[in-house]
């Protein structure tokens, strides 16, 4: 850590010294003379929650247009985080439930390090809950205008002070001219989906945008049934004032489909197409509780959300260079969880049936012989009642050179939520196999060993003043820091057992300081740099509790400590862009749980590497995006696994997306596209025993535009039908199982603007 933190400090101190230079300085009005490609605006991560010029910006972000998203043809919501630098997304998961790892930050699952924001507040302040992470309660659709994401940075000071990955969605506002899309999208797995998008104004300033969708389909792996379901109604109303603007919004979604989770990797047959949820298992008797309370439940329901997300902003500009932003966001919902969970490796028949040699189908009423080979599956359910309110307000003074900020961020948060884990039964390796009778643990549950029923509610309430402070020293140079103070407070309690008997209680409050310090210096009209070092955390949630109730009663505050060093550099032409950062980060304190209820593992990890997103674009047509990570991760403090590199990130990966514009008569175009990606070998596991090989991934489309208003739309995902795997078997990184990228699709859409 030294050596990158004197490599930060000589870089600071560098461009403080050059500035000194008049000569220097009077060629590097950037303010004057900036090219096209680097004005570009950002919103996410400011201080003072107003808009600034990219290149003025001294931290690392990346943004995607409509038309961005668009070429990416993203199958969910994480599926889109993979084209952000520093960031490892496993989407495989199906349309909720996603991975995401940041910089190599550690992690087992879910999306700890990430906080998904919608018109710049966060949409839930924990960013994850077992069974829930902030993707989840997002689905992407044509009422989005863009997407921002930023990584380290200020965000240890700004928002709810996550020091990973904030991704901003900002949606469509409307306008003058009433403008409108319809949008119908199939595929070769059977969706059916209609998008449309509607805009324009109410009154003098006064704008609207409505929108959302309804699909259906038997999801990317068929699973014989209308497996994913979804619709979503989005309102957006904005006021324009003489001195800044009003906006309301309200987002209603009711969207799930099946959870795709670890297949065996040594059947033959079994591939990435394969799923374990279909007809003849669907649905499920599952019981729980000390009196073996039993419950059918259907499974294809998989993992989703019902809820709602409203919110709006006040964004004025007051009197003698007073600035006013206030955010408020309200999230309120179901995300439930209906999973087949494997537990171990697949076996034969002989050995567990009861008579040695068969098991009849318990839907079909088949007879299996002794070597139909059958998999230990757990059925496990997960309700969970989420609600939050937020609310970030920021005042700022500009003066001639400097800003100043005082920032006041509150959030209350609850989760109810409703387990049973376990239920496990033997069920015929198949896409959709069957129960089978005859297994004395299918037919007696009582004998199949590991059960964890949890019933639990928990509220917490965040607040924090935060304060910053930016000085240009010249045209080209300028600093910034910021502080924030926060206070964090957990009120939770578990009956663990369904039995009515409270066993832990959590009553805690805590509070931490984060800081953030940054320059930015254009030494040259085309070419920057900017340096940053941070330092935050990351407070303890619910499952922190009780995944760690041991701890809490020995006085551990279980604040996971965040330390973070950037160094970037950027350079813009008329052709092309370079912004390339490195980092360096240490987390302390983390925690990792194989499953609910096994002991966890306290952690330290650091990770250093470099970002690449670099962009060309030529007057005949042709662009490429190449963005690329580099990173080396290393556990530091451990009780076995010291030295070892952090489980599931790869320590390189690379997309590379070209795009072809071409014209043809009569006003008619096309836009050819693709995106080949690659990533490193990477380990399932802490200990470093399972190695998950690296793959390559390509993906191609075509859009046609056959008038202004009619445009055609074909994505081909996977192309050559690659069959690597995002993850082994996290419960049981032993079991030689996995869970893979999804398979080649074809999706086709048409579209009518007006």
């Amino acid at each position: 850590m030294t050596k990158n933190y004197n490599l930060l400090s000589i870089a600071i101190v560098l461009a403080i010294a050059c500035q000194a230079n008049d000569s220097l300085a009077a060629e590097t009005d950037t303010k004057s003379d900036k090219s096209d490609n680097v004005e570009k605006i950002v919103v996410t991560g400011t201080f003072s929650g107003k808009s600034v010029a990219k290149e003025e910006a001294s931290f690392a972000i990346s943004s995607f247009s409509e038309d961005d998203i668009k070429k990416l043809a993203p199958k969910s919501t994480a599926d889109l985080f993979k084209a952000v630098p520093g960031v490892w997304a496993e989407s495989s998961g199906g349309v909720s439930g996603a991975n995401v790892f940041v910089r190599g930050f550690p992690g087992g699952g879910d999306a700890p390090f990430l906080t998904v924001q919608l018109q710049g507040a966060p949409i839930f302040p924990p960013p994850t809950l077992s069974f829930l992470e902030n993707s989840t309660l997002f689905r992407l659709d044509e009422t989005v205008e863009f997407m921002e994401a930023l990584r380290g940075g200020p965000n240890p000071v700004v928002s709810n002070g996550q020091p990973g990955l904030t991704t901003n969605f900002l949606l469509k506002e409307g306008s003058e001219d009433t403008e409108g899309l319809v949008k119908y999208s199939t595929s070769n797995y059977g969706l059916k989906r209609i998008d449309a998008v509607l805009s324009g104004s109410l009154a003098d300033d006064l704008y609207f945008m409505i929108g959302g969708y309804i699909k259906s389909s038997p999801g990317v792996r068929d699973a014989g049934f209308n497996a994913e379901k979804g619709n979503q109604f989005t309102i957006n109303i904005t006021k324009i004032l003489d001195n800044g603007k009003i906006n309301l919004y309200t987002r209603q979604t009711d969207d799930y489909g099946v959870w795709y989770l670890p297949t065996p990797l040594n059947v033959e047959g079994v591939d990435n197409k394969y799923t374990q949820i279909g007809t003849n298992n669907r649905q499920a008797t599952i019981q729980y509780g000390n009196d073996n309370t039993q419950e059918t439940i259907d499974f294809g329901q998989g993992r989703g959300w019902k809820g709602s997300v409203s919110g709006g902003s006040i964004d004025l500009t007051l009197a003698d260079g007073w600035d006013l932003v206030n955010r408020f966001i309200y999230t309120q919902g179901d995300a439930n969880t209906y999973g087949f969970v494997p537990n171990g490796a697949p076996t034969q028949l002989a050995s567990v049936a009861d008579n040695g040699s068969s098991a009849t189908g318990a839907v079909t009423g088949t007879e299996y012989n002794s070597s139909t080979t059958v998999q230990q599956i757990g059925r496990w359910v997960v309700k969970k009642q989420i609600e939050a309110f937020t609310n970030d307000f920021a005042l700022t003074k500009t003066l001639d050179k400097t800003t100043f900020t005082a920032g006041f961020y509150s959030s209350t948060f609850s989760a109810k939520d409703w387990w049973a884990l376990g239920n496990q039964a033997y069920y015929v390796v198949e896409s959709g196999g069957e129960m089978l009778t005859g297994i004395d643990c299918n037919d007696n549950q009582d004998s199949c060993g590991w059960n964890y029923d949890i019933n639990s509610i928990g509220d917490g309430s965040t607040t924090a003043l935060y304060l910053a402070t930016s000085y240009e020293i010249s045209p080209a140079l300028t600093l910034d820091g910021g502080i924030r103070k926060e206070n964090h407070q957990i009120e939770y309690t578990v009956d663990e057992g369904l039995d009515g008997v409270i066993t832990k209680a959590v009553s805690y409050n805590e509070s931490s300081i984060a800081w953030t310090l940054g320059a930015n210096w254009m030494f040259d009209k085309q070419q920057g740099i900017f340096a940053r070092i941070s330092d935050g955390s990351k407070m303890p949630f619910f499952d922190d509790f009780r995944d760690n109730f041991g701890a809490y009663q020995n006085g551990e505050d279980l604040i996971k400590e965040v330390s973070q060093y950037e160094l970037g550099y950027k350079l813009a032409d008329e052709n092309y862009e370079l912004y390339a950062t490195t980092f360096f980060n240490e987390v302390k304190g983390d925690t990792f749980v194989s499953q609910p209820g096994a002991p966890a593992e306290i952690l330290t990890n650091q990770a250093y590497g470099i970002e690449i997103d670099f962009n060309y674009y030529n007057d005949n047509g042709f662009s490429l995006n190449l963005n690329s990570t580099i990173q080396k991760t290393e556990i530091t403090e451990s009780p076995t696994n010291v030295g070892n590199e952090a489980q599931r990130q790869p320590n390189w990966q690379i997309r590379m997306t070209p795009s072809y514009d071409v014209e043809f008569t009569d006003g008619i175009y096309a836009t050819f596209y693709g995106t080949l990606s690659a990533v490193a070998d990477r380990y399932a596991n802490n200990e470093n025993t399972v190695t998950l090989d690296g793959y390559q991934k390509i993906d191609a489309g075509v859009l046609l535009n056959l008038s202004d208003q009619v445009q055609l739309q074909l994505s081909v995902s996977n192309l050559t039908d690659e069959q690597g795997l995002t993850e082994g078997d996290p419960r049981d990184p032993t079991s030689p199982n996995g869970r893979y990228i999804l398979p080649r699709t074809l999706d086709f859409n048409v579209s009518y603007q007006f």
